[in-house]
């Protein structure tokens, strides 16, 4: 059975979505006059500013997070104070 492909209209010029995992975190970037990338960080302080740096370089403006309990977290406050709609 072939699955049907569901597509949405962007709204966000230029945006991330993260699933947000225990001991990992693994954001997908999209958005005008960007390459789809995805990419995958471990969540200690450390990685969670590469994370963060990374997303800035390429001029992310909003991130949406999915997550289990409590582990969005220390991603939020690795990244709500650097600008981002979080």
């Amino acid at each position: 059975m072939e699955r049907e492909q569901v597509h949405f209209e962007q709204v966000i010029a230029r945006g991330c979505g993260i699933d947000v995992h225990k001991k990992t975190v693994v954001p997908t970037i999209k958005g005008s006059g960007l390459k789809k990338e995805t990419r995958e960080f471990s969540t200690f302080t450390s990685s969670l500013t590469e994370l963060k740096e990374w997303l800035l370089f390429n001029k992310i403006i909003h991130v949406a997070m999915e997550s289990t309990g409590v582990y969005w977290k220390p991603v939020y406050k690795v990244l709500e104070p650097s600008g981002l709609t979080v």
